[in-house]
């Protein structure tokens, strides 16, 4: 997760949701209806594209409560790459904000429903499931501490239809393109007139 700060009220967040065609922990079984035992799980290539596709409203969340944007509103943008599910968000929430000043942000998670699945073993007698196609409703980012084991299974109205949730942990990288002063555009910050100075004094053209 990178998290640049734009201005006292924008930052601008980026990073890979979660990864495809990688294994997760083992996860508890009742992480999913369908487990008989505990499980590892992964996501196949081309599952998070076709789930944009059909969906032109994922929500993005706080804490997969308050919602602080979506796709259809622009301030997030999702894509598949051959790494995972990348988001790009500009966020102006305060609540969020703040909390990245305070550096209280931790990572992703999504939401999924609808679940297509294949299910295996590994070598080690393991359970193990692939995520082919789901239906991608939201992505959060967490001020908890996010893991890929989850953090709920739940079902939602009378279709009893059944919601996953999984998290990530994802070490935030911060920068800070905000200008201090009161100008807009292109001009360099401070550190650059300084250093000038400093070298035309070195040169004699300026005392």
């Amino acid at each position: 997760m990178q998290i640049e700060f734009r201005s006292a009220r924008e930052i601008h967040i980026s990073g890979y949701v979660n990864a495809v065609e990688r294994d997760s922990r083992v996860l508890p079984a009742v992480m999913n209806p369908s487990a008989q035992s505990d499980f590892v799980e992964c996501v196949a290539a081309g599952a998070f594209r076709r789930a944009i596709e059909r969906n032109p409203n994922v929500r993005m969340l706080f804490n997969h409560g308050r919602q602080i944007g979506s796709t259809k509103g622009g301030e997030l943008k999702l894509t598949e790459d051959n790494i995972g599910l990348r988001a790009e968000a500009t966020i102006t929430d305060n609540e969020v904000v703040n909390a990245a000043k305070r550096g209280e942000l931790r990572g992703w998670s999504f939401g999924f429903s609808g679940a297509r699945d294949k299910w295996g073993t590994l070598r080690e007698g393991i359970a193990h499931r692939t995520l082919e196609d789901f239906d991608l409703y939201e992505v959060s980012i967490l001020t908890k501490t996010p893991a890929y084991f989850g953090t709920s299974v739940e079902l939602r109205g009378e279709d009893t239809q059944i919601r996953e949730t999984r998290a990530q942990d994802d070490t935030p990288e911060i920068t800070n393109t905000e200008i201090s002063s009161d100008c807009r555009g292109t001009t360099p910050a401070r550190g650059f007139f300084t250093k000038q100075i400093e070298l035309l004094k070195l040169k004699g053209e300026v005392l």
